[in-house]
C-alpha cells in the first residue's frame, strides 16, 4: 500500500471515527432530555439534538485554526500524498497565533473605549455636582474600564488610599494606558486643587483623537494588507488554474522530483514574502496593524 493510499485510509477511518463518536454523543444527549423531560414532553430529544449541534458549531468556531486539518485532508485525497496533512497540521498554530493576535488587538482597543467612557462619565459626574471619589467609584463600576483593578482603586478611593498610585497599576493592563492620564489628573485635582472636571475633558478629548488616529491609519493599512493577501493567494490560484486545464499540479508537485524541489523552494518564498510584506506594513503602521 502506498503512502497516498494510506492517509487516505486513515482520514476515512478517523472521519468514520468522529462521526461515530458525534452519533453517540447526540443518543445520549438526546436519552438524557428525554429523561428529564419525561415521557409526554413532545420534541425533547428533537430539541437536545439541536443544541448538541448548536454546542459543537459554537466550539468549532471558538478554534477555528483547527479547520485547516479538514482543507487539508482534502487537498491530501486530491493529491494523493500526506503531505498537505503535515503542512495544514504546522498551519494550525500559526493561524492560532494570528488569531490571538487580532483578537488581543480587538480587546485592546475595547479597553481603551472604555477608559474614554470612564472619563467621560465621570466628568459628567462631577459637572452635576457631585464629589470626586463617588463620581470616579460610579463611573468605573458602570463602565468597567478598571478591569481585574478596580477593587483595589474603589478601595483607594473608599478608605483614603493612593489613588493615583492605583490607576497607575491599572493602566499597566494592554489598552488601558490612558489611567495613567487619569491618575495624572487627579493627583493635579488633589495637590495643586485643579478641577478635574476640565482634566477630565481634555483628557477625554486627547484619548478620542487618539482613537480616531489609529482608525485612520489602520483603515489606510487595510489596502496594504489586501494587496499582501492578494500575493499571497496567487500560487494557489496558479494551482488551481492548472488543474482545470488539465495539467495535474498536484502530481507534478507531490510525485515527483523536480516538483517536490519547486514545492519547497515555492513555499520557502511564500513564507519569506509573507514575513517580509507584513514587516513592512508593520513598520508603516508604527506597530498599529
Amino acid at each position: 500500500m502506498t503512502a497516498a493510499r494510506l492517509s487516505a485510509v486513515l482520514l476515512c477511518a478517523g472521519v468514520l471515527v468522529a462521526l461515530w463518536q458525534a452519533a453517540e454523543r447526540r443518543r445520549a444527549v438526546r436519552r438524557a432530555a428525554e429523561l428529564l423531560a419525561g415521557p409526554g414532553a413532545p420534541g425533547g430529544g428533537r430539541t437536545a439534538g439541536r443544541e448538541a449541534v448548536a454546542r459543537r458549531w459554537a466550539a468549532v468556531r471558538a478554534r477555528p485554526e483547527w479547520l485547516c486539518l479538514p482543507a487539508a485532508g482534502a487537498v491530501a485525497l486530491l493529491g494523493e500524498s500526506p503531505l498537505p496533512l503535515l503542512a495544514g497540521a504546522l498551519a494550525v498554530p500559526l493561524v492560532r497565533r494570528r488569531l490571538r493576535t487580532v483578537a488581543r488587538q480587538a480587546g485592546r482597543e475595547a479597553v481603551a473605549g472604555r477608559v474614554v467612557a470612564l472619563c467621560e462619565a465621570a466628568g459628567g459626574e462631577l459637572r452635576a455636582g457631585g464629589r470626586p471619589g463617588p463620581a470616579l467609584a460610579h463611573a468605573a463600576r458602570r463602565t468597567g474600564a478598571l478591569g481585574p483593578e478596580e477593587a483595589r482603586v474603589l478601595a483607594a478611593i473608599g478608605f483614603g488610599g493612593d489613588v493615583p498610585q492605583a490607576l497607575r497599576t491599572a493602566a499597566r493592563r494592554e489598552g488601558a494606558e490612558g489611567l495613567a492620564g487619569l491618575a495624572a489628573c487627579w493627583q493635579v485635582a488633589v495637590d495643586g486643587g485643579a478641577g478635574l472636571a476640565a482634566g477630565l475633558d481634555r483628557l477625554e478629548t486627547a484619548l478620542r483623537e487618539q482613537h480616531a488616529r489609529r482608525e485612520e491609519l489602520r483603515a489606510e493599512l487595510a489596502g496594504a494588507w489586501a494587496t499582501v493577501a492578494v500575493l499571497a493567494a496567487l500560487p494557489l490560484a496558479g494551482i488551481g488554474m492548472g488543474a482545470a486545464l488539465g495539467a495535474e499540479p498536484l502530481r507534478v508537485l507531490l510525485h515527483t522530483p523536480a516538483g517536490g524541489a519547486c514545492l519547497l523552494l515555492g513555499c520557502g518564498l511564500e513564507a519569506v514574502g509573507l514575513w517580509w510584506a507584513a514587516r513592512i506594513v508593520r513598520g508603516g503602521g508604527g506597530g498599529v496593524a
